[in-house]
């Protein structure tokens, strides 16, 4: 992890990480770990804000495509990771992983909340998301799958 990483937080976010049930505060807060930590192990991420949008907590990059992430009382048995519907994230996401996940469209993961998430599979779709302007123009944004497994385009 780069230790120069720049991270601006709004101090409203901590207050909506407050407001969720006590069963749903640690998954929320695993889901904003693995995106610190994401943004950190990325080498051309240098910054990283969060912020709120739509109440939700929200993560962006300047080359990035914003994050959002929630837990809604209208479905209190899954909570979600929100990418921008109209980018090739989660299509993306279905081709590698395909039945890893369950999806909302083209807009988010959804996470049972009875299950632990598959935290390698997670960053790697928080990466997409993160260096999403870098590589939207690459198959598959920038990875490759292979007799190895799944590795960006420009590791060895």
């Amino acid at each position: 992890m780069k230790p120069n990483l720049s991270l601006t937080v709004d101090p409203k976010v901590a207050h909506t990480f407050e407001k969720y049930p006590p069963h749903i505060l640690p998954k929320m807060l695993l889901l904003r770990a693995l995106i610190l930590e994401t943004a950190a192990d990325l080498p051309t991420v240098s910054s990283l804000e969060e912020t709120l949008k739509w109440g939700e907590p929200s993560y962006i990059t300047p080359k990035g495509s914003t994050l959002r992430m929630d837990w809604k009382e209208k479905a209190p048995e899954q909570y979600a990771l929100y990418f921008k519907c109209t980018s090739k994230i989660v299509p993306t996401i279905k081709e590698v992983f395909g039945d890893t996940f369950e999806y909302e469209k083209d807009r988010a993961l959804l996470f049972p909340t009875g299950k632990n998430i598959p935290k390698d599979a997670v960053k790697t779709c928080i990466g997409f998301a993160l260096r999403y302007h870098e590589v939207k123009h690459l198959p598959l944004l920038g990875w490759e799958i292979g007799d190895a497994g799944l590795k960006m385009e420009d590791e060895g």
